[in-house]
């Protein structure tokens, strides 16, 4: 009768780093991809409703860019900013309009050497947010 002396604790190490490491990286991934679509979608909702509050539309444009920028910077994410009043931007804060904003970006995967270029890969993110400017409100 043999003897058979077996390692099953180096196979459960091995076994464990090759299958605990990628678990981790996709964990991390899908975490940093949560805080970047929560950043647009803040960022969004709170452009939109900077603009609205706004005296005047290049006012409100301004505010904008600067709430989406505080909601944005708050999650260290860089993203496109874009503000369209409809039905046109001549009726811009006026009584039935309303405000769109779309908030893009493109979160890096985490742990990309960046020597292999800028952006890897990267997981799109993006929001829009329309607020109406309400029909029983005085034009601005």
């Amino acid at each position: 009768m043999t003897r058979e002396e077996g390692s099953a604790t180096v196979e459960f190490v091995w076994l464990s780093i090759l299958l605990l490491v990628p678990f981790v990286y996709v964990v991390l991934a899908v975490f940093d991809t949560q805080r970047a679509a929560y950043a647009v979608s803040s960022a969004s909702h709170a452009a939109a409703r900077a603009y609205v509050r706004a005296p005047d539309p290049q006012t409100g444009a301004e505010r904008a860019e600067s709430a989406a920028r505080v909601a944005l910077g708050d999650h260290d994410v860089s993203a496109r900013v874009e503000v369209v009043c409809l039905p046109s931007r001549s009726d811009c804060l006026t009584p039935g309009s309303s405000v769109r904003v779309v908030v893009r970006s493109v979160q890096p995967l985490p742990l990309t050497p960046s020597v292999l270029g800028d952006q890897l890969g990267g997981i799109a993110v993006d929001s829009e947010h329309t607020e109406p400017f309400g029909r029983f409100r005085e034009a601005r």
